[in-house]
């Protein structure tokens, strides 16, 4: 089978498209997936170009989506010709989180989805939303279910609450589209003025373009009438949680999800105190989160943002397009 893996002292000059052994039957709680999409996230980036430690020669992507070509004696969930998607924690079905790490996450602890056949435990899976392309449904593993896990879940987002999201990546997309399928009103911030009339199309009630507007938290504040937001999806990290710490409003959920400015930095303590914020670190969720996201999506029919497509063999250049901040929503890979 076709697969691609990774040199990590070489970065993306390193991604190498590869035949490796077919792996064959599944165990008797396995399936075997024929994966025909993936999509690209920035802890994926950080695996192929070194940024984060993992194994060289590692098959890389925490995303796939296929169709079931055969199941295990004892597996009752599946069966060949269902199409499904996989999950970032394999090992994480329910309840709270236990993990502090990515030793069981695909593309980094254990081989991904940048190949063309998989076999796996058929608790590693879901069913991928109902009428969904392999395309859409890789969208979901990381961005979907961290947007999900940080509004819904951790954040218990209600109708008529307001949202703050960052950029115009994965996962602050699908944090606009849940926001509004919810009945909550958005703000949201790019660099771009062409993206920030994007996001005013697909709802966001305000847009504020951050490098004109330095101190965006504070024009959240104006905009909510001097009382912040109940929910930040903030995905800057050290160089954007100040700003996003004013944004919130007292008593106000803030998502710590990315660290796209670093990965250390100050916290304005006081602040987040005398406005007796929640400050929430999360990684993605667990199968359970999924199947919630995914019984949603059924039911209010969305789908998510793909910016633009490549082939396997061009994994490469989809990560370049991805380090150049050009997109709009999910870049994805398609085999």
């Amino acid at each position: 089978m076709k697969a691609i893996q990774t040199r990590p002292h070489r970065g993306l000059d390193g991604l190498t498209l590869v035949d490796l052994p077919d792996p064959g039957e599944p165990g008797p709680d396995a399936i075997r997936v024929r994966v025909h999409a993936t999509s690209l996230n920035f802890h994926d980036l950080g695996v192929v170009t070194g940024r984060l430690p993992a194994v060289d020669r590692r098959i890389p992507m925490a995303d796939g989506a296929g169709v079931v070509e055969a199941v295990g004696s004892e597996v009752t969930e599946f069966k060949p010709g269902d199409h499904v998607v996989s999950t970032f924690f394999p090992t994480w079905l329910d309840g709270e989180a236990t993990l502090a790490g990515f030793a069981t996450t695909p593309g980094d602890g254990i081989d991904g989805f940048a190949r063309e056949v998989v076999v796996a435990p058929a608790t590693s899976f879901t069913r991928a939303p109902a009428g969904w392309s392999h395309a859409a449904a890789a969208t979901l593993t990381t961005a979907g279910v961290t947007a999900w896990r940080a509004l819904v879940v951790n954040g218990g987002l209600k109708v008529g609450d307001s949202v703050l999201v960052l950029g115009t990546g994965g996962v602050s997309i699908f944090a606009l589209q849940i926001a509004r399928a919810m009945g909550a009103t958005v703000i949201a911030t790019s660099s771009s003025d062409q993206k920030l009339e994007r996001l005013r199309a697909m709802g966001a009630a305000h847009v504020i373009n951050y490098r004109q507007d330095e101190n965006w938290g504070d024009r959240v504040r104006d905009l909510t009438g001097g009382a912040g937001v109940d929910h930040v999806v903030e995905v800057g990290g050290p160089g954007t949680l100040a700003q996003s710490i004013k944004a919130a409003r007292v008593g106000g959920h803030i998502s710590l999800i990315g660290v796209l400015t670093g990965m250390a930095g100050d916290v304005p303590t006081a602040i987040l105190m005398a406005r007796q914020q929640r400050l929430q670190g999360l990684i993605v969720g667990s199968r359970r989160h999924q199947l919630d996201l995914i019984r949603g999506i059924d039911a209010v029919h969305g789908h998510p943002v793909i910016d633009r497509s490549f082939p396997l063999a061009e994994l490469a250049d989809a990560f370049r397009l991805q380090e150049s901040g050009g997109h709009f929503g999910k870049i994805v890979v398609e085999y």
